[in-house]
C-alpha cells in the first residue's frame, strides 16, 4: 500500500508485529515501512517524517555507492568472491553445472540451453555453499572467544541487512552476499550478531563489547558498506 510523504513514495506493509521498521533498499533507494496491523496511516507518516534526514543519507549513499548491474551471466561479466574480482567465462558442457575460480577468471560450465535465470539460481546457491563452509569455520572461533553460543544459524539473501538474529532462540541469519565481501566482513557480522544475545541495542555497552573483541571493527564496517552492492530484483 504506497503512500506519498513529502512527494516521496513509501511502500507500507502492515503485519502482525509490535514495532514499526523503516528500510531504504538497494539498488534504487526504495523506501518501505513494516507497521503493526492496527497502526494508522497518520502515525506511520509522522514516523517517516521524523526519519527524513536519515532517509536522505541512505538514499545518497546508495546513489553514490558502486552497484553491479543486472545479471545476464555471460562471458565478460564481473563476479566478486571474498572481495576478489573475477571475470566470468562461460563454457558449455553436458555434465553438472560448475563454477571454478582460476586466476582472475570465474569459469562457469553449464548446459548451452540454460537460461540466465537458471544460471543465476546456480550461482546464488554456489555463493550460499561458499558462505556455509566459511561460517562453519568462523562461528565456533567467535563462540569460543566470546563464550556466547549460537543454537542455530542459516543463510539467506537480504537486501537491507548483512545479518540478523533472534535473541530468544539464539539463532542467527547471515546474508549470502557476504561471500562476495572480504572475509573479515563475515567475522564482523558474526561477532555483531553474537553480541546481540547479551545486548539487544546498539548502545554504549554494545559498542564496548565490540571494542573488546574486535578493536578494528569500525574500519571493517566502513569497508563492508563501501564495497559494491550486487543487483537484486
Amino acid at each position: 500500500m504506497p503512500i506519498m510523504i513529502s512527494g516521496i513514495p513509501v511502500e507500507v506493509c502492515k503485519k502482525d508485529i509490535k514495532n514499526m521498521h523503516l528500510y531504504v533498499k538497494p539498488p534504487n533507494g526504495k523506501i518501505t515501512v513494516s507497521a503493526p496491523l492496527n497502526m494508522s496511516d497518520k502515525t506511520i507518516e509522522r514516523f517517516v517524517r521524523t526519519k527524513a534526514g536519515w532517509i536522505k543519507q541512505q538514499v545518497e549513499k546508495l546513489v553514490t555507492q558502486p552497484c553491479q548491474s543486472e545479471r545476464e551471466y555471460i562471458s565478460g561479466e564481473t563476479l566478486y568472491v571474498w572481495g576478489g574480482q573475477y571475470f566470468l567465462l562461460v563454457k558449455y558442457g553436458t555434465g553438472k553445472n560448475s563454477l571454478l575460480l582460476s586466476g582472475d577468471r570465474a569459469i562457469l560450465t553449464v548446459h548451452e540451453k540454460n537460461t540466465a535465470v537458471q544460471r543465476g539460481k546456480f550461482i546464488r546457491e554456489w555463493y550460499r555453499n561458499l558462505l556455509k563452509k566459511e561460517t562453519e569455520q568462523l562461528l565456533p572461533k567467535w563462540e569460543e572467544r566470546t563464550g556466547l553460543v549460537c543454537n542455530d544459524w542459516q543463510t539467506k539473501y537480504m537486501t537491507t541487512r548483512w545479518g540478523t538474529c533472534n535473541i530468544r532462540k539464539r539463532k542467527i541469519w547471515l546474508n549470502v552476499q557476504l561471500a562476495k565481501k572480504t572475509p573479515d566482513c563475515l567475522e564482523y557480522v558474526i561477532l555483531h550478531e553474537l553480541l546481540h544475545f547479551v545486548e539487544k541495542y546498539h548502545n554504549d555497552a554494545f559498542v564496548s563489547l565490540m571494542d573488546k573483541y574486535m578493536p578494528y571493527w569500525r574500519e571493517i564496517k566502513r569497508s563492508l558498506n563501501s564495497q559494491a552492492l550486487d543487483y537484486m530484483e
